[in-house]
């Protein structure tokens, strides 16, 4: 709990969505364009070349505090990651605004980009169970500042909703970070809550502590379809998760906000395509698909293509599906684009594709996580894909990962691989409700241009939550040498922690 709020941004802040409408930034200073791609990745938190993995146990105990929650921290090196050189923060930790408290789920969300433009990338961690004051599960946000050192609680600040403290807001649900426009020297934060994504930019290392909200402009439906090439309706989405990607590959990072559909056609998996600009993100179109996102150039075009996951969701023939769906837009200068083109829907793929592992099966939540990233070094994204409702056997819910690769053509079946906790070589036993899959991360902490696989199972051990790493060579991933860690690797407290239900991507 917080009883006095901090500051809630620093050099700018705007809020971006709310409900279904969206609130645009006023053009800003100018700036020079960094890096956006996606596969560029910004987890190097102390600034020695090596990827770094953040991973979030939303549910550990800290100071017996059940469900206050912390992240772990790994560094990257020539061989790869460990739990030796890790840290691990929470808010008990010295210099983190707030004291770990009863449900507060530091971790929940975790999301990483060079935030003031110092050359180090920063951690935000989402605490959405964060009461402050009265106000239950307000929620708020932290980002802990990279440096030579890597992450550390000093100096961390503390973030709340510009549209103030509100009980039940959980401020700090999803996040994310790139470089959107010229209008600050580092990334852009993307923070969302259940009703609203809030965008915050921050000043250099100077003036990490002035203070200045800039005004915020609200847009109707009908003046946000104004600023469209089409006559669709802005379409109203339950948002929950964030990604980016140079999808049309102006050198500005763009953002897509995915979730569910509301009113008249509910639950439908749909998504919010906002392009960046120099001067500031612009709404573009809807896109067919989510709430899982992901990106990357599958294509090895130059341009980032999106791809969606929806795990559980009616089909367009209102049909309840069974085994989930994952759709592939690939990048253009017009931005994401369909099967058929520009506002068309996607290619969409099931386990009932052919070449696909498995069987789409009710239940199974195929989709529910994604990550894309080159795993066998041939230039080529692929495709990894959380299943964690998979049933083994007569085992539920054990869960299973897929990875499918990429080419010149998009997504292919061809030298698709799946595994689970009963395949050869993969430690552990399939066991009911491990949701071994929940998230699934390509990560490539040893700089050799392959990335291994991070695969999650929150459920494991009854909810303390354990990761799984699968490493990759010349011919993609393998299970051989796969080994485990949780947060009690790092002697950190891991009862029901949930471990692994965030990894940033």
């Amino acid at each position: 709990m917080r009883k006095n709020r901090t500051a809630a941004l620093t050099a700018a802040t705007f809020l971006l969505i709310a409900g279904a409408g969206i609130m645009t930034a006023p053009a800003a200073h100018a700036g020079v364009p960094g890096g956006t791609r996606a596969d560029d990745r910004n987890c190097d938190f102390n600034g020695d070349g090596y990827e770094d993995v953040l991973v979030g146990a939303p549910g550990a105990p800290v100071g017996g505090k059940r469900g206050a929650g912390l992240v772990t921290v790994q560094y990257g090196s020539a061989n790869g990651i460990g739990t030796r050189r890790a840290a691990v923060i929470s808010q008990n930790t010295s210099g983190v605004p707030g004291s770990a408290e009863t449900g507060d789920a530091f971790g929940k969300a975790v999301a990483t980009g060079d935030l003031d433009g110092d050359g180090y990338d920063d951690a935000i961690v989402g605490v959405p169970g964060e009461d402050i004051g009265t106000k239950v599960d307000s929620g708020g946000a932290v980002v802990l500042w990279g440096s030579p050192q890597g992450l550390v609680g000093a100096n961390s600040q503390g973030l709340d909703s510009l549209l103030g403290v509100t009980a039940g807001r959980r401020f700090g649900s999803a996040l994310g970070a790139a470089r959107f426009s010229a209008e600050s020297a580092g990334d852009q934060l993307i923070v969302l809550d259940r009703d609203a994504a809030e965008l915050h930019l921050f000043a250099a290392v100077p003036q990490r502590s002035a203070t200045r909200a800039d005004r915020i402009l609200p847009l109707t439906r009908s003046a946000l379809r104004a600023t469209t090439e089409t006559e669709e309706p802005v379409r109203d989405i339950a948002a929950k998760s964030v990604t980016t990607g140079d999808y049309d590959r102006n050198g500005f990072a763009d953002l897509v906000i995915s979730g569910t559909s509301r009113g008249e056609d509910p639950g439908h998996g749909w998504s919010w395509y906002i392009a960046g600009t120099s001067t500031g993100l612009e709404y573009q179109r809807a896109l067919r698909g989510g709430p899982s996102v992901a990106s990357g150039d599958i294509n090895r075009d130059g341009y980032d293509d999106l791809v969606t996951g929806e795990p559980n969701s009616p089909n367009d023939g209102g049909d309840w599906m069974t085994g989930g769906q994952v759709g592939v837009y690939l990048g253009s200068a017009q931005g994401p684009k369909g099967a058929s083109g520009v506002g068309t829907p996607p290619t969409w793929w099931t386990q009932n594709s052919p070449g696909v592992p498995g069987a789409s099966e009710r239940g199974d939540g195929w989709g529910a996580d994604l990550s894309v990233a080159d795993t066998n070094g041939d230039g080529y994204a692929d495709v990894a894909i959380g299943a964690p409702g998979e049933d083994i056997g007569t085992v539920a819910d054990a869960g299973m990962v897929t990875v499918l690769r990429g080419n010149s053509r998009g997504l292919t079946a061809s030298g698709a691989a799946a595994w689970t906790q009963d395949s050869p070589n993969v430690p552990g036993a399939v066991e009911k409700g491990d949701k071994f899959g929940g998230q699934v991360r390509l990560v490539d902490p040893n700089r050799d241009g392959r990335f291994g696989l991070l695969a999650a199972a929150p459920g494991e051990n009854t909810n303390d939550g354990v990761v799984w790493v699968f490493s990759a060579g010349s011919g993609g991933l393998t299970a051989s040498g796969s080994w485990t860690f949780g947060a009690g690797s790092f002697g950190a407290p891991y009862v029901d922690g949930l471990y692994g239900a965030a990894i940033d991507e």
